[in-house]
């Protein structure tokens, strides 16, 4: 299998359905920036954390299927999709973590160990690629578990990097007004 077809050249892409639309879509937009977090979570695993690793890897399969929901405008019941069950586990996930961690009481930088600055980094690109499902939503139908599921990561991504700062040992940062 050729890794280039020359098919793009002319800023087009085939959708899941290989229906043609621009590389400039709200739909590539989304799934485009979902891969773009799926690559910089990458670049988190391996943490010093094998837990965080475990939860790392397996959203990086979720994010896989969200890329493959988000690029099928015309799903079967048989196809790829995010499910209430994916939300839920962020949703544990969560809930686990933070009875290990101290409340917050105020803001905090995204700052901290090598690993932890970085989960904070890709909480900033899950944002982003919920902001552009959203305006895909508001285009075209879409899965709205898949929007439900990258607003929960998020949330999951800030709780991995405060529960990895603090295994690391460095403190978090209120800002200075």
């Amino acid at each position: 299998m050729s890794i280039y077809t020359g098919r793009g050249d002319d800023g087009e892409t085939d959708l899941r359905d290989m229906t043609r639309v621009s590389k400039a879509s709200a739909r590539i937009e989304a799934y485009g920036t979902v891969d773009e977090l799926n690559a910089l979570l990458g670049t988190v695993r391996p943490t010093d954390h094998d837990d965080i690793n475990d939860r790392l890897s397996a959203i990086q399969n979720h994010l896989h299927v969200v890329q493959a929901d988000f690029a099928n405008p015309n799903p079967d019941e048989d196809d790829p999709a995010i499910r209430p069950a994916h939300v839920e586990t962020v949703e544990d996930w969560i809930d686990a973590y933070d009875e290990e961690l101290e409340p917050l009481t105020s803001f905090i930088l995204p700052t901290g160990s090598e690993h932890g600055a970085a989960l904070h980094h890709a909480r900033t690109v899950c944002r982003r690629a919920e902001r552009r499902a959203v305006a895909l939503a508001a285009e075209e139908r879409i899965n709205e578990d898949a929007v439900q599921y990258l607003n929960r990561l998020s949330d999951g991504l800030f709780t991995f990097a405060r529960v990895v700062n603090a295994r690391d040992g460095e403190p978090e940062e209120a800002p200075e007004y």
